[in-house]
């Protein structure tokens, strides 16, 4: 019997790391996603203040994948 996973991609946000953006993404998830195996970081990008050159937000693209319920 072959076993089945869906995979979703979300992005997250934070004022601390690109390592905070992905917790918050996770966090979030796990709010509506039962049974959440593995994640793979796809995409980090930041918002840079112009002005300053300093970030101001990071944002990582992640891909969950979970089991699929029979």
């Amino acid at each position: 019997m072959a076993n089945v996973a869906k995979i979703t991609e979300i992005v997250g946000s934070s004022n601390k790391s690109w390592d905070d953006a992905v917790q918050v993404a996770l966090n979030e998830a796990k709010k509506t996603v039962r049974g959440i195996t593995g994640i793979d970081v796809k995409d980090m990008t930041a918002r840079v203040d112009p002005s300053t050159g300093d970030i101001t937000t990071y944002h990582t693209t992640i891909k969950i994948a979970f089991g699929i319920e029979h």
